[in-house]
């Protein structure tokens, strides 16, 4: 769908430096035509929570079911694609947690899949819904934020230190689990454990993710540029094995072939970038 620069907006929106271990970024889109916008938002393997302002913003499920967000919603670790529509006067600001900070702000919470839940419900308090009511009275989005960032300041814990190791990880020619786990003196079982409680995911299911996301920005790349897509090479580059290892990925993410992805991907929302 080719949206109207003037009645649709949508940007990201960078965190402050002291911030940039809780949240990657923030996220806003406004719909003042009238029509409908629906917009696909490829997975991120983060938990968002989206503020709902104006018309109440719809989520899409696969059984062809919507939901609709009434202020305020958490989304579990976004391990596949989802529909979201964006109905006429409608606008939304979305918080993407970043690595460790859903834990370190929710604590010993699991979110099944991207099951959608009030964040109220997490904390057992009603401070989501209060604070979406001073967001509601502020017509700058910079301002929202902002107000977003001091709000969090007195719920995070301090982020646990074998997630810190975790997280600073960068021999790649070394499995973290077995590494880290040796240089603490504790089992991998016992890292794994703390990956999954502390990310929402294993080390498998984020190394296979990222290499999907490579193939991503590379097919992101052919579109901008307009060039021929060479298989082999993002095959070759991204870790493939073969062609088809790509398009089973490209369908357990997206439900869409490579071939597809690169005809349709201007109605898709990349988080990342």
């Amino acid at each position: 769908m080719t949206q109207n620069s003037e009645t649709y907006h949508n940007f990201r929106i960078a965190v402050p430096a002291d911030y940039e271990n809780v949240f990657s970024h923030f996220y806003f889109a406004q719909n003042q035509s009238r029509e409908t916008i629906t917009k696909t938002l490829l997975p991120s393997y983060q938990t968002i929570l989206i503020f709902s302002f104006g018309t109440k913003t719809l989520l899409n499920s696969k059984e062809n079911t919507q939901i609709e967000i009434d202020k305020c919603l958490v989304l579990g670790t976004i391990r596949k694609a989802f529909e979201y529509s964006l109905p006429p006067q409608s606008k939304i600001l979305v918080a993407n947690f970043k690595d460790d900070a859903f834990y370190r702000f929710f604590g010993n919470i699991s979110l099944t899949k991207h099951s959608p839940i009030h964040p109220d419900k997490l904390l057992r308090e009603n401070c989501f819904t209060s604070l979406w009511y001073e967001l509601h009275r502020m017509d700058n989005v910079e301002e929202q934020v902002n107000y977003i960032l001091e709000f969090c300041k007195p719920y995070l814990l301090q982020r646990d230190k074998i997630a810190e190791q975790l997280i600073k990880f960068k021999e790649q020619s070394l499995n973290p689990i077995k590494a880290i786990a040796s240089h603490n003196n504790q089992t991998e079982r016992t890292i794994q454990l703390k990956q999954k409680i502390h990310f929402g995911y294993s080390v498998k299911e984020i190394n296979r993710y990222e290499r999907f996301l490579k193939a991503v920005e590379y097919i992101e790349n052919i579109a901008s540029k307009a060039t021929k897509e060479d298989w082999f090479t993002i095959i070759n580059d991204c870790g493939y094995y073969d062609q088809s290892q790509l398009i089973n990925d490209f369908k357990h993410y997206l439900n869409l072939s490579p071939t597809k992805y690169l005809k349709f991907q201007q109605d898709i929302c990349n988080p990342i970038n």
